[in-house]
């Protein structure tokens, strides 16, 4: 899939709010520190669409972007190491899980993992929690320009022993990403492609 057009459409807190359209939606969400806004801004092909901070926790809204005129990105507050009150983060948790429970449009998830750890609870309780709703998620593992390829390999493998030991059946799908050297991009975006196609 080439990306021509990338254009930002609104930002709130409420999912009633968000574009009453059927275009076909695909949310991104991660821990606060994982580089999901570098990773939007590799797969879109804009340096700036989603905006990247040295602070974790930036995100703090339902973001839609329109790529192609085609299909929504949704950037998605990330969970956990935000330095917000108690208060604004049950807020936030709420309205995102909100989101994956009540909007229709959405088509698949993409849990983004920092690919230097080891499986963090915080991460997989969540895709936990999206198995249990039955909402279809992928993984991005981010940031493998970090690592050798055996080392990726080997954290690879250890989400997928901690996840088949749990609740699952089998591995959803995953995809290794590097937002510096544009890593995965052409897998990702083949991959949203496919389901467009399908839908």
């Amino acid at each position: 899939m080439k990306i021509n057009q990338a254009s930002f459409v609104m930002s709130n807190q409420d999912v009633k709010k968000c574009p009453n359209s059927n275009i076909p939606e695909y949310a991104f969400i991660g821990r606060s520190n994982v580089g999901k806004s570098s990773l939007i801004n590799m797969l879109t092909g804009r340096k700036s669409l989603a905006k990247t901070s040295g602070k974790p926790g930036k995100t703090q809204l339902i973001n839609h972007f329109l790529i192609n005129k085609e299909w929504h990105l949704v950037d998605l507050p990330g969970y956990g190491y935000a330095k917000v009150s108690k208060s604004s983060k049950a807020k936030f948790q709420k309205f995102i899980t909100n989101y994956f429970l009540q909007r229709r449009q959405l088509v698949t998830g993409f849990v983004l993992v920092d690919i230097r750890h080891e499986p963090q609870k915080i991460d997989t309780e969540f895709m936990e929690w999206l198995g249990e709703n039955g909402i279809p998620f992928s993984i991005i593992f981010t940031k493998a320009d970090k690592l050798k390829d055996s080392q990726i390999e080997k954290n690879v493998e250890q989400y997928r022993q901690v996840l088949l030991d749990g609740v699952w059946e089998e591995f959803p799908p995953y995809f290794v990403t590097s937002a510096t050297k544009s890593t995965g991009r052409d897998e990702v975006l083949a991959y949203i492609n496919e389901i467009n196609k399908s839908l």
